[in-house]
């Protein structure tokens, strides 16, 4: 019975020194040896202990994950399945991750403890750790860094975002050239990149289109049901009401469904809708009625890719290298329609 390295070594009368090399890739083991290392933990189902592993390698075979507890990031789906897709990366490359989940102000004490203790080869922060000022330095420790977002501030990082400025102008400009005028915006927190990346292209597009700006048409918050529900109905009940809601994610398009149904109007007769969609599984933009036009963007396939990035650092990639920002393309659905006449789309709906 194998039980240790040391009886693999005696089984196949081999050094220990030897048998450790091989299973950890080490280059003065010829092929042949590792060959018959290999298959002989294989067929006596040997595994290596993980600690002396790590001791021997200098690896810890781990990608660390760091959120803030005070952002309530786990209980959003978006981020569940930026999860997934981090988790499937990382078990096709035989690596563990661990979550870190950190108080508001002991980001800097943790971050030093987690790369202190070698659990992990790779940090990837979630960026809204990072658009932080008193802790946007974290991106530049010496360590394998990535963040999923683009920064706020600027830092030298390996990072993966979506271009939110050009996808939010695309989809502004959808609903001007359908010959909306009273547009509204609901975002996400303004404090995060993200949000002010979309807030400016919507902007910029409606000065494009010479259209006025009303601050009562935009809104700011966590992307959830009820902040859309929220934000919707109070500009649902202005005098002169929006014809149009653009919305930060498919969780806040439902809020504003509701209200919109609430309201008495209809979408798309009355109100067109369209959402940043983020490929949410648990969420398809088919699960509205009608099915949403969309800003087409997968948060899975980002996780996956910020796994790739962390792995790469590990591997010595410069953070210069690994800066990428995705397109976002715009998917017509059924929830956006031409603006009735100026005399039909202003005001309450009748009682």
């Amino acid at each position: 019975m194998v039980r240790n390295l040391k009886d693999l070594a005696e089984h196949l009368k081999l050094s220990p020194a030897t048998v450790s090399r091989a299973l950890n890739g080490f280059p003065e083991v010829s092929a042949k040896t590792r060959r018959r290392v290999e298959e002989a933990a294989e067929r006596l189902n040997y595994r290596p202990n993980p600690v002396a592993q790590r001791l021997a390698t200098g690896r810890a075979d781990a990608i660390g994950i760091l959120f803030s507890t005070a952002d309530h990031l786990l209980a959003n789906p978006i981020v569940t399945d930026l999860l997934t897709g981090i988790s499937e990366t990382a078990a096709e490359h035989g690596l563990a991750i661990h979550l870190f989940p950190i108080k508001a102000g002991e980001e800097r004490s943790a971050c030093e403890r987690i790369v202190g203790s070698g659990a992990v080869d790779a940090l990837v922060f979630l960026s809204p750790i990072l658009d932080r000022p008193e802790t946007a330095d974290l991106a530049e420790i010496d360590f394998p860094v990535v963040c999923h977002g683009r920064p706020l501030l600027g830092q030298s990082v390996a990072s993966l975002s979506v271009d939110n400025l050009g996808a939010f102008a695309k989809g502004t400009a959808h609903l001007t050239g359908l010959g909306h005028r009273r547009i509204a915006l609901l975002n996400g927190e303004e404090d995060y990149a993200y949000a002010r990346d979309r807030r400016q292209g919507y902007l910029a597009t409606l000065r494009e289109a010479g259209l006025h700006i009303d601050q009562d048409l935009m809104a700011q918050g966590p992307q959830s049901f009820a902040e859309g529900y929220a934000a919707a109905g109070r500009m649902l009940d202005l005098l002169e009401r929006p014809t149009a809601f653009l919305c930060t994610s498919v969780l806040v398009a439902t809020g504003a469904a509701r209200a919109i149904a609430e309201a008495g109007l209809s979408v798309p007769g009355d109100v067109s809708l369209m959402a940043h969609d983020d490929v949410i599984a648990a969420l398809p933009p088919e699960i509205a009625a009608p099915s949403l036009t969309v800003l087409r963007s997968s948060v899975r396939l980002a996780g996956r890719r910020v796994a790739e990035m962390a792995i790469e650092r590990r591997q010595g990639t410069p953070a210069s290298d690994l800066a990428e920002v995705w397109d976002v393309p715009l998917i017509p659905g059924a929830s956006t329609a031409p603006v009735r006449t100026a005399a039909a789309a202003s005001g309450k709906a009748d009682a």
